[in-house]
């Protein structure tokens, strides 16, 4: 049986081995390479809840539904009502539901602010080619999104200075931060 100094000598000798031989193992496995400022471009994004950081472009709720039919019904569904099959979250539906028995998450009753939707599209969507949407395609696809879940109008363009004004549903919903460190964006 170990003493406690035994375990712990043991333990910093152990922690020291593999630092020393983490360096080398990325050399001699060539492990990655550095990202270009054109990669870093396509997902370097923020976009805030106040608008900062969304990039130029706009789409409409009829453009988004040809987007949307294309590149988003199969794992959504047709009526954006999901698809359990593939995984496919349902976007709408659910208002009000939050906390009850039957809570329902999606984009029209949980998301508190529609610059998520866009942001969430641009790194993580469609799931088979994610960044492959460009701007305009975003701002489409999160207008029909917005449209269909009767958060916005048929007609209303949404871009950088649209969306950020889109009052979601539950955008009381969520508890400020209140620790000073955290930048609030309320």
């Amino acid at each position: 049986m170990l003493n406690s100094w035994t375990k712990s000598v043991f333990l910093a000798g152990s922690l020291i081995a593999i630092v020393a031989a983490a360096p080398a193992s990325a050399e001699r496995f060539n492990f990655g390479t550095a990202p270009s400022a054109a990669e870093i471009a396509t997902i370097d994004i923020d976009a805030m809840p106040d608008g900062r950081g969304l990039p130029p472009g706009s789409g409409s709720p009829a453009k988004g539904a040809e987007i949307y039919a294309e590149k988003c019904a199969a794992c959504h569904g047709e009526k954006l009502e999901g698809v359990a099959a593939t995984g496919g979250a349902a976007l709408i539906g659910g208002r009000g539901s939050i906390g009850t028995p039957k809570t329902k998450k999606t984009v029209e009753s949980y998301w508190p602010y529609a610059s998520t939707l866009f942001d969430y599209v641009r790194r993580a969507m469609p799931f088979n080619e994610p960044g492959s949407l460009s701007n305009d395609e975003i701002y489409a696809v999160s207008a029909y999104v917005l449209s269909m879940g009767k958060v916005i109008g048929d007609k209303d363009v949404m871009d950088a200075k649209t969306l950020p004004k889109v009052n979601m549903p539950n955008k009381d919903g969520f508890i400020a931060d209140p620790r000073p460190d955290v930048f609030n964006y309320r």
